[in-house]
């Protein structure tokens, strides 16, 4: 009985202990056939070649402040009250048109005073004049001595200068009568109008500020990569974003050609510094706006992006093909299907290619669209850009 016993134990140890292996030899099994499956796994991708195309490079410009050479402030040149503008705000002038009038009683007062010197410095001239020509006589005549004759002489001499001085004083009033009309310094618009009617200004204060914004000017900074296939005089559009809203300055009646979101304005480039033959790597471009479809003021916009008139022939490769920010990593797929992490060198873009200047060939595969989980060595299915 004792021997069915120890025979029924040594049968279900030998079920146990077999049973265990059978266990063990599945779970290696199953991690070799993961592990194999692993190193034999394949990712699917989207590629597409590096080709020679025509784009038109693209700066964002986050802010733009644009300016104008032809804006100037109308100064009093004297004291005075202002009696009269002869032009509303927003008019166009022209450089010397009178823009408002003072008055200063003081000034009047002054010429006649002025005037009455110069009379009577005009009649002492005339008596001294006299008697300096019958000195002359006399002296001729050795009528007279030297010292009366000299004396004469000095007197007509002072007397001379007495009116010119007295003269000068007159037309000095005269010139400030004058400035008693505020001028427009340049042609353009009366932009602002800093004094009212009736208001008392000194000598140098401001009234009224006149700009012209035919044409405006900005300037940028750009780096080489960006700016080196520019030459000034080159052409660019100057793209309004779809939200953009006419911000106001001055309260002009610009923006009236404004036709709404995605409006273009044509820039013309005019100084790049340092030149293009000087090794930089960052240029401050300046370009100028012809504005004279009344549209921008001088302010700074936001959103605004530029792009070439001319397009540019380059090898290029899908924007989104960049690894990082940088713009210098892609990632290449070889004809085995193996990717391959490689540094590059860009350089300008139209939004949606970007320039390769070296670490490509013509024809080279690289991945597009999300890169997350590859890495180099990786064994990849590729499917071409547009599904061929």
């Amino acid at each position: 009985m004792k021997r069915y016993f120890y025979i029924g134990i040594a049968v279900i140890l030998v079920l146990a202990l077999g049973l265990v292996g059978y266990g063990a030899w599945l779970n290696y099994s199953d991690e070799h056939q993961i592990a194999r499956r692993m190193d034999n796994r394949v990712i699917q991708l989207s590629t597409a070649k590096a080709e020679y195309r025509d784009i038109h490079p693209t700066v964002s410009l986050p802010a733009v402040r644009f300016s104008s050479d032809n804006m100037a402030d109308a100064i009093a040149l004297t004291d005075g009250r202002l009696t009269n503008w002869l032009v509303e705000k927003n008019a166009p002038v022209h450089k010397g048109d009178i823009l408002v009038s003072l008055i200063n009683e003081q000034i009047p007062l002054k010429i006649q005073q002025s005037s009455s010197t110069v009379s009577r410095a005009e009649a002492q001239l005339a008596q001294a004049y006299s008697v300096y020509q019958r000195q002359g006589r006399l002296m001729k005549k050795e009528a007279t001595s030297q010292e009366k004759y000299e004396a004469s002489e000095a007197q007509y001499l002072a007397a001379r200068e007495a009116l010119q001085e007295a003269e000068a004083q007159r037309n000095q009033l005269y010139v400030q009568q004058g400035w008693l009309n505020v001028k427009a310094p340049v042609d353009g618009d009366v932009l602002l109008v800093y004094q009212q009617t009736g208001s008392y200004v000194q000598a140098g204060t401001p009234v009224a500020l006149v700009g012209n914004f035919d044409y405006l000017n900005f300037s940028v900074n750009l780096a080489d990569s960006e700016i080196y296939h520019f030459n000034v005089g080159d052409r660019a559009y100057l793209r309004f974003p779809d939200h953009w809203s006419m911000g106001k300055a001055y309260d002009t009646d610009f923006g009236a050609g404004n036709l709404g979101g995605n409006t273009e304005i044509i820039g013309v480039l005019k100084e790049i510094v340092p030149p293009l033959s000087e090794p930089a790597a960052i240029r401050r471009t300046v370009w100028e706006v012809d504005n004279r479809v009344r549209i921008l003021e001088p302010m700074t916009y936001t959103g605004v992006t530029m792009y070439t008139y001319k397009d540019y022939h380059c090898l290029t490769v899908p924007l989104d093909a960049m690894v990082d920010k940088s713009n210098d990593k892609v990632y290449v797929v070889d004809a085995d299907g193996i990717v391959h992490l490689r540094s590059i060198k860009s350089g300008c873009d139209d939004g949606v290619y970007i320039e390769v200047l070296s670490g490509l060939s013509e024809g080279d595969a690289v991945v597009v669209g999300s890169v997350d989980g590859l890495s180099d060595g990786m064994k990849v299915n590729i499917k071409p850009e547009g599904g061929e």
